[in-house]
């Protein structure tokens, strides 16, 4: 059994956990869960997620409840197959599905997953994200999946659907994401759930002026069915080697211009630095690049989710990470 503080990681440092323990076989036990969070301990998400490892790994589960601080997860053999899973809530779909990806595709046959819950999440990856720019870069490594956006789900109603269909992989290829090519585009698009669309325009509009995106109202979809309020603005930036997508999120409070201006910002410093990899994507190519054994890529930031993640990784696998100024940012290694 492998000893865990999660006071400073989050529910990250628990879904990583939990996946390189289904992947390797090792146990473990944390303490601490999401100790600094304002409201510490497991949410519905993250109960999602261990319960769903559990199912696919045959594990023993010890402390899985809703506000639990400390867990113990003892795992068996993963099976592949039909699983579904639902958060009960508008907790991240796209977290649990993280989470159990890389168990699956080391598994025997292939699997199919139906998720539900929350599809675009303030601190989650979008579906988008997930379809447009994590699932292309591990095709890169040699994974296949298929995935397919059934149902958008929303904070607080949640209510998306998710189908995913994932073939085993033997073993990963290496893979460097260190230059990204010439940029070839940068599009946007904004969805609205139960919202005037006149919002979404607005978001539109600033995206317009300062990335020099189309605004044309056909950019801005309007959800159906509506299963509660909701507004994301996305925008997909491809270079000839590499794809990123960036979110906004409307929230009670914050102006559409407001919305557009944070996305801008977040798209532009991108686009003016020197890293392949942003830094959400940055974080989450950590593991799959240990389970290949070898790997780089180059961000313009070194995150403390980045960072604490790397340190939970070398805990399960014998891999080291190591990160070397390059340019105006960070080259980051992985070698066995």
């Amino acid at each position: 059994m492998i000893e865990l503080d999660g006071t400073e990681g989050g529910g990250q440092l628990l879904r990583s956990a939990l996946t390189l323990s289904l992947c390797t076989g090792t146990g473990f036990s944390m303490g601490n869960i999401r100790g600094r969070r304002r409201r510490p301990g497991l949410m519905r998400q993250h109960l999602t997620a261990v319960n769903a490892a559990a199912a696919i790994g045959g594990a023993r589960v010890h402390g899985a409840q809703l506000g639990a601080t400390a867990l113990r997860f003892e795992p068996g053999a993963v099976q592949g197959g039909d699983y579904h899973f639902a958060t009960g809530s508008a907790g991240s779909a796209t977290l649990v599905l993280q989470t159990l990806l890389p168990a699956l595709w080391q598994a025997a046959t292939p699997s199919t997953l139906r998720l539900e819950g929350g599809t675009h999440n303030p601190l989650a990856p979008s579906a988008d994200f997930i379809a447009d720019a994590y699932l292309p870069a591990l095709a890169r490594m040699g994974v296949q999946i298929g995935f397919t956006l059934e149902q958008h789900g929303f904070h607080p109603a949640g209510g998306g659907v998710l189908d995913v269909q994932v073939t085993p992989c033997a073993a990963l290829q290496p893979c460097a994401f260190n230059t990204r090519g010439a940029l070839a585009s940068v599009e946007a698009k904004v969805l609205m759930s139960g919202l005037s669309g006149s919002i979404g325009q607005r978001e539109l509009q600033v995206l317009a002026d300062r990335l020099g995106v189309d605004p044309h109202p056909r950019h801005v979809h309007a959800v159906r069915p509506a299963l509660g309020p909701g507004n994301v603005a996305l925008v997909q930036v491809r270079h000839d080697a590499h794809v990123e997508v960036f979110s906004g999120h409307g929230e009670r409070g914050v102006s559409a211009e407001q919305v557009g201006a944070r996305l801008a910002d977040e798209v532009q410093r991108y686009l003016h630095g020197d890293g392949c990899v942003a830094e959400h994507l940055s974080d989450q190519l950590l593991l799959p690049m240990a389970l290949a054994g070898a790997g780089s890529f180059t961000t313009a930031t070194i995150s403390e989710h980045l960072e604490s993640n790397a340190r939970l990784i070398e805990k399960f696998l014998p891999v080291e990470f190591e990160w070397v100024p390059e340019g105006q940012g960070w080259q980051v290694q992985v070698s066995r």
